[in-house]
């Protein structure tokens, strides 16, 4: 449960935009984007996947939402992503045009505003408290279905991330949270009795090539 050093409380913008680089750096070299890609069109279906609304809860610099658009308008669908983040530094810094200021605990949306609900590697910031209370609220504003993705916590993806951050010379703040990132990170019977206590119904809890963990669930599947 220990802190990470970016989530400290009044960091100056200028130390936000420096880590929010890096952070997005790091995550295009993980292929942070690519859990979904693999997934979603054999999950929801090719014909589901021709239209998405769609909502990034902790999006950050809006850059999932840009990288998936892209992937999903070479294919000839139309995925709108609505942007949430918490700190509106990152939001501007990402030039994130449909970008929304908001808790991931009360999401400022009416119930089944989105066909789907996704995070990328936000969940670890919460404690156990808060998780539930964000699938909660994730799980009310989904019409369809929710796909939430985060770090497995183990020794190999910790060796790994501490190899490659000293390989690309990552700044001081982003190496000692990303390590803290992967202690930070997650088993799968831990998500499966978080989501019981969420109340999602059916959830699926998988591992990812023994580096992320993802929950998935949709409504009309139990």
């Amino acid at each position: 449960m220990q802190a990470e050093y970016f989530d400290a409380p009044g960091r100056p913008a200028s130390a936000s935009i420096a880590a929010f680089r890096e952070l997005d750096r790091m995550n295009g070299l993980f292929r942070f984007s690519h859990p979904f890609e693999s997934k979603l069109p054999g999950w929801l279906g090719t014909e589901r996947c021709k239209k998405l609304e769609i909502l990034d809860v902790g999006a950050g610099t809006g850059l999932l939402g840009k990288k998936l658009s892209a992937w999903a308008q070479q294919r000839g669908w139309d995925w709108h992503f609505t942007n949430l983040d918490n700190n509106p530094v990152a939001l501007e810094y990402g030039h994130v045009t449909n970008g929304v200021v908001g808790s991931a605990l009360k999401l400022p949306f009416p119930d089944a505003s989105f066909d789907l609900v996704v995070a990328s590697q936000m969940t670890h910031h919460l404690s156990d408290g808060e998780i539930v209370q964000h699938w909660r609220e994730a799980w009310r504003v989904t019409r369809d279905a929710v796909f939430i993705c985060d770090l497995q916590r183990s020794i190999r993806l910790y060796v790994l991330l501490w190899f490659t951050m000293r390989l690309m010379d990552a700044n001081r703040e982003i190496y000692q949270d990303g390590l803290i990132s992967v202690k930070r990170g997650f088993r799968r019977q831990e998500w499966l009795d978080l989501a019981a206590r969420a109340q999602i119904p059916g959830a699926d809890v998988w591992l990812y090539y023994g580096t992320r963990i993802i929950l998935q669930a949709r409504k009309g599947a139990h």
